[in-house]
């Protein structure tokens, strides 16, 4: 069975703004339909997942030689899942989890985390299938959700918080900002956060947290409700201010909090002045945002 990719779908499909004449069969232009009308595009990247919060990734398969009709079709299709399915484990295995370990790394000490990488790439569920009966080869494309119920996100979660690995590099100091710079008048109006990282090479992780200047952790996993976690992440991923409020309104914001990075801890770690640190600090003692993950970060 010949199985292939075909790059050119992709820039079609999820790149480029061509448009597609009667030349190209209804294959693409039915899966064309499907991404225009879901606002989505083929995934080539995991940041760009993050953003859409999905993974979609396209596989083309020939069917098997001495097959005709039915079984022609079926063995396409098969064909091109399988084809799908690689280009998955290929984006899946270079997922950030926290700071510079990623699920290509946890995989060589984990086979519970293999098993579910595995899993998710078996479960992808197929969004689009179809065959031209004159070309004799089919489309497929294929889709995992980031977060909610049987997402990437929420299959790895409960793995990866008991890897010895991670639960090490989560293991931070936590702020508590001195007395005299915590103002809860002004912060008892914020019930979410923005944090704009466009100045910086900062990246969307399984786990994303902001520290201050001195190492110590503002927001974390441990901050977020386990039920939150799981089925929404550790927040919003846009690439403007106005996009993260739209997000977050989704989320029931209405007034939040809005910073700018100092900096990176690491490509998935950000940091904060002192005098940020605190104010957000002030403002989830009031409101209590972190635990409900009411955070988006901006990205360039």
């Amino acid at each position: 069975m010949k199985i292939r990719i075909l790059l050119a779908v992709v820039a079609m499909l999820g790149i480029s703004n061509i448009a597609m004449g009667d030349e190209v069969d209804s294959r693409f232009r039915v899966a064309r339909k499907y991404l225009d009308e879901n606002n989505l595009t083929v995934t080539t990247t995991i940041d760009q997942a993050y953003v859409q919060d999905a993974i979609l990734v396209v596989g083309e398969g020939l069917g098997k030689k001495g097959t005709v009709g039915a079984q022609k079709r079926l063995t396409a299709i098969t064909a091109a899942k399988v084809a799908a399915q690689r280009r998955l484990a290929e984006l899946l295995h270079g997922v950030a989890v926290v700071s510079e370990t990623t699920v290509r790394d946890s995989e060589l000490e984990s086979d519970v985390i293999k098993t579910a990488v595995t899993g998710l790439v078996r479960g992808a569920q197929p969004v689009i299938q179809e065959y031209n009966e004159r070309e004799e080869t089919a489309l497929v494309i294929l889709k995992v959700g980031m977060n909610g119920p049987r997402s990437f996100a929420a299959t790895l979660y409960e793995k990866i918080l008991t890897e010895p690995k991670v639960r090490q590099e989560l293991e931070k100091p936590a702020y508590v900002p001195p007395v005299a710079d915590v103002a809860p008048a002004v912060a008892g109006s914020y019930d979410g956060l923005i944090i704009d990282a466009t100045g910086y090479n900062f990246r969307p992780a399984l786990i994303n947290r902001i520290f201050n200047p001195r190492g110590e952790v503002l927001y974390d996993p441990a901050k977020i409700s386990q039920k939150v976690l799981v089925e929404q992440g550790c927040g919003e991923y846009t690439n403007s201010v106005d996009k993260a409020r739209a997000a977050l309104g989704k989320r029931g914001v209405r007034n939040p909090l809005v910073v700018t990075a100092a900096g990176t801890v690491s490509p998935s770690d950000l940091q904060v002045a002192d005098d940020m640190a605190a104010q957000i600090f002030a403002a989830n003692q009031a409101s209590g945002f972190m635990a409900d993950a009411r955070v988006a970060f901006v990205l360039k």
